[in-house]
């Protein structure tokens, strides 16, 4: 089977072509500015902004699936009508997709545990722009699974575990939340899920968070036990009192979504407990 990546040199993108490839399928990555440290069987460079170069992308590759693991950020154009026009391709080949979305399209505000069938109702422009990205991928492409995740962790390649060694070493000024809640899953469990429910037909909206709830202070003391690191060194902040937008208690349900995996989601205590995670 042939697996169309787009987003491969990212840290999700690149652990999908590592799983696909082991798996045996043919897989090919995309790239906004330069290909990844990941060895899928071809790269392709790709702006999700020009209809023509999906349309040609698409027509080159002609693959069965294809999974959008990209993030342009709070960039409307790529964030929100990128995912839009890859959506409008695949469904004009019929090829499957499966499009990553984030808790960021929740607020928090009135509740603090969402399942699948929660409408987003988003306070920050990224989490508006991939918000918008759901509806416009789904009316275009009915048979299209989106998939919603927390913090991504793992390997001690993420942002989070990068931003706890930096913080720990005193190279960076800055606090963890401690009033900020995710649900943080590991990038293997994850990019496992996804190709899972790439290759099983799914559609409409999914979860795929770890299970354990904790603040982004708690995240780091975890991963400074498992690295070595000195946890006093990371110091604790309130995001209610920073000028940074954002939700603070997001914490998404994935018991609807576990139940129909073999990918078992863990929760960060679990897979944070060892210093070597799981490959």
């Amino acid at each position: 089977m042939t697996i169309l990546i787009v987003g491969g040199s990212g840290f999700l993108g690149s652990e999908l072509v590592r799983q696909a490839r082991a798996a045996g399928h043919s897989t090919v990555a995309t790239y906004a500015t330069k290909p990844g440290t990941a060895t899928p069987s071809a790269w392709r460079p790709l702006d999700l902004r020009d209809a023509g170069s999906l349309d040609a992308v698409m027509s080159e590759v002609n693959p069965h699936v294809v999974i959008n693991a990209s993030s342009g950020r709070a960039d409307w154009a790529v964030t929100a009508e990128g995912p839009l026009q890859l959506a409008i391709v695949a469904a004009k080949r019929g090829i499957r997709m499966v499009h990553m979305s984030t808790d960021a399209v929740f607020s928090g505000l009135d509740r603090v545990h969402y399942d699948e069938s929660c409408l987003p109702d988003p306070i920050t422009p990224y989490g508006a722009a991939k918000a918008a990205a759901e509806t416009g991928v789904l009316a275009v492409h009915p048979k299209a699974a989106i998939v919603r995740t927390s913090l991504i962790i793992g390997h001690g390649r993420s942002e989070h575990e990068r931003l706890v060694h930096r913080l720990a070493a005193g190279t960076v000024d800055g606090a963890l939340f401690s009033d900020d809640i995710r649900c943080p899953v590991h990038v293997s469990d994850l990019a496992a899920a996804l190709l899972e429910l790439a290759l099983s037909g799914a559609a409409g909206i999914h979860h795929a968070a770890g299970t354990d709830p904790v603040s982004r202070h708690e995240l780091g003391l975890l991963i400074a036990r498992r690295d070595g690191l000195d946890p006093s060194q990371l110091p604790a902040g309130l995001r209610a009192e920073s000028s940074l937008p954002g939700a603070l208690d997001v914490r998404l349900d994935s018991q609807a979504t576990q139940r129909s995996l073999r990918t078992h989601l863990r929760g960060v205590r679990e897979f944070l407990r060892l210093r070597d995670d799981r490959a």
